[in-house]
């Protein structure tokens, strides 16, 4: 995985002061690969002369990965540069670059107006990166597209001047995405100081939050989102084997199409995933059921010792299955199974609904902004990591170019697919609900006999009083106590696998699956069918968003139990 660093800047630097805005740059680079050694740097910027430039070389030098975001096609941003010098060296650093991005006309626009092709590159480079890095004199300006309207846009979501997502979600969302690292610069103008309180060639981190404090560190919530990019990373390279045995590729059995720019890359990063998702919820699930196994033989334990007048090893045995247990919560919460099973499977079922949005032609081909930005924007901001990943999956996608119309009947058969036991999430979303509501209410039945079983032998008790053999009673003491424990920790399990709601989850995913699968069969308008499809995408992100804040609320809690 890549740390995606979005450079903005001014133009015109002072000449002076570019060696030591070099060596802060330097040093925030060494900043980041000390914190973040396992994601590597890839800087995003447009080569404009000054502070683009003064990032880039200082980037070049240092071997890291350059992808050329240009507001326009290459020979018309050209003319843009004056001096023969300023655009040899704007070409040779293009010519270095991984990746070059053509960033198409604004929507709507026939022909192109600079302004708001440099306004469309401020919100492509902010809306896909982790970092905005800002070398800015602090003052506001009413520039379109310029460094301060940039800055403004990362941290607000707004731009006045641009026409982008102006809905209710958006502007009241917890923003993740508006990290700003600023290093202070003049600017080479009669006027060129920085705002007052600001001095050349400091530096400070600063976001939305807290009214935009500025801090000598980078704020820990964004630090814990980088750290959780950086784990999954880190897992991903430790257990290639398991990603490669346990998930599929979502490009089986694709058609002889050309494939859409971006779809391989979303789909190796939907792979690793969703075989990592498996890994950790085996891991989940085996350590739930050890532990209510545990907790059913503590008690067993407990009511032998107590009613036969056990030895005093069975009170060890009591308290090493009760530390037993402590040890495997201490081991799933310190390697993080729980949080990571959750995570990892709300990331690829983002990715799934991202994958085929794109073959599909779905999401809007020359917008500049991150077409999933409402997907886990109303939980918590430490999984604001998951939509970073799935933006470098949309950066890697072409703007401009709706792929071919065939995709979409490929789609609605793999993704949708029918009932029974074929392919797609309808097929999937039928079987899990009668296969849960068949789980639920063997469960039930099974807790209801436990517990009234144990009612029954305690009603035996006392209608035999004293008679009977001792050894009886106290048999039947001990199936008293146990049963009804029985029946409550079985309760206890089913709640934490949260089954009976997930079943009216998995209805209602199949109701809607259904009902888009209808429409889809009755139209062969292929707008119709896009819309449809966005529509669906869109149910399933809120889907998975329901799902993981359900689980996020029934963790393991040993002590509890």
């Amino acid at each position: 995985m890549q740390l995606s660093i979005g450079v903005t800047g001014h133009r015109d630097l002072v000449e002076q002061e570019w060696p030591a805005l070099e060596r802060r740059v330097q040093a925030f680079f060494d900043e980041l690969e000390k914190h973040f050694p396992d994601l590597e740097l890839e800087l995003l910027s447009a080569l404009a002369e000054g502070a683009d430039r003064l990032v880039a070389s200082v980037a070049l030098e240092r071997g890291i990965p350059i992808i050329a975001v240009l507001p326009m096609q290459q020979s018309e941003y050209e003319s843009d540069f004056e001096a023969a010098e300023s655009l040899e060296e704007f070409r040779l650093m293009l010519g270095r670059a991984q990746q070059v991005i053509e960033l198409p006309n604004m929507a709507g626009k026939v022909q192109m107006d600079r302004d708001s092709q440099y306004a469309q590159l401020g919100v492509f480079i902010s809306n896909h990166c982790q970092v905005l890095l800002a070398l800015w004199d602090g003052r506001l300006s009413d520039a379109l597209g310029g460094t301060a309207h940039v800055v403004l846009y990362h941290t607000t979501g707004l731009m006045e001047g641009y026409q982008g997502d102006l809905s209710p979600a958006r502007l009241l969302a917890d923003n993740e995405n508006d990290l700003v690292f600023h290093i202070v610069c003049s600017r080479d103008r009669p006027d060129g100081r920085p705002i007052g309180g600001l001095s050349p060639l400091e530096s400070a981190w600063f976001s939305s939050r807290e009214n935009g404090k500025r801090t000598v560190d980078m704020p820990e919530a964004y630090r814990l989102q980088l750290q959780r990019m950086e784990r999954f990373t880190r897992d991903w390279k430790d257990k290639q084997s398991i990603v490669r045995n346990r998930s599929s590729s979502l490009l089986n059995g694709k058609p002889d199409l050309p494939l859409p720019t971006g779809a391989e890359q979303t789909n190796h990063l939907f792979r690793a995933a969703d075989g990592l998702a498996i890994h950790y919820q085996q891991r989940v699930n085996s350590s739930l059921r050890a532990i209510h196994l545990l907790a059913v033989m503590m008690g067993l334990v407990f009511l032998v010792y107590s009613e036969f007048d056990g030895p005093g090893y069975m009170v060890l045995t009591f308290l090493g299955l009760f530390f037993g247990g402590v040890a495997i919560h201490i081991i799933g919460g310190s390697r993080e199974w729980h949080r990571k099973y959750l995570d990892y499977r709300a990331l690829a079922e983002g990715l799934r609904v991202q994958f085929y949005w794109n073959l599909s032609g779905v999401v809007d081909t020359g917008s500049a902004g991150f077409a999933y930005d409402n997907f886990l924007q109303t939980q918590d901001v430490d999984l604001g990591w998951i939509r970073h990943v799935m933006r470098q999956a949309s950066m890697s996608r072409a703007r401009g170019q709706s792929p071919d119309p065939g995709w979409v009947p490929w789609v609605i058969a793999e993704w949708i697919g029918g009932p029974g036991k074929g392919r797609g999430q309808l097929s999937y979303y039928s079987r899990k609900q009668v296969h849960n509501t068949s789980r639920f209410r063997r469960t039930q039945m099974l807790g209801n006999l436990c517990l009234w079983a144990g009612i029954t032998i305690a009603i035996l008790l006392y209608l035999l009083g004293n008679e009977g053999d001792e050894e009886q009673r106290r048999i039947l003491l001990v199936l008293m106590g146990v049963l009804p424990l029985v029946a409550g920790i079985w309760d206890a399990y089913a709640h934490k696998k949260a089954e009976k709601e997930l079943i009216k989850q998995y209805g209602f995913m199949s109701r809607v699956f259904g009902k888009a699968r209808k429409l889809l069969d009755e139209s062969g308008d292929l707008q119709f069918q896009r819309q449809v499809l966005k529509a669906l995408g869109q149910a399933a992100l809120d889907e998975g968003a329901e799902w993981l804040l359900m689980h996020r609320e029934r963790p393991l809690e040993h002590g509890r139990l």
